[in-house]
């Protein structure tokens, strides 16, 4: 599968997410303590976030991987 798909997918998912959560972008990179602009870069697809910042969206949504990268499961 095309890896730029899959972070579409992902940086589609992130948006959805916090806008369910009604929260700015700038809100919730303030929650995840990053700047804004990396945050906005995410669901943009300019970058991918590092291992301990994709477990601070699961534990800040309070989701599992399979739904932050939008994977069906099996």
């Amino acid at each position: 599968m095309n890896n730029n798909i899959e972070f579409t997918k992902f940086s589609n998912r992130l948006r959805e997410l916090r806008k369910e959560a009604s929260l700015s972008q700038s809100e919730l990179a303030k929650n995840l303590n990053i700047p804004t602009s990396t945050y906005a870069n995410w669901e943009l697809g300019r970058t991918e976030p590092s291992i301990k910042d994709i477990y601070n969206l699961i534990k800040f949504f309070e989701i599992d991987a399979n739904d932050l990268f939008d994977i069906d499961n099996f």
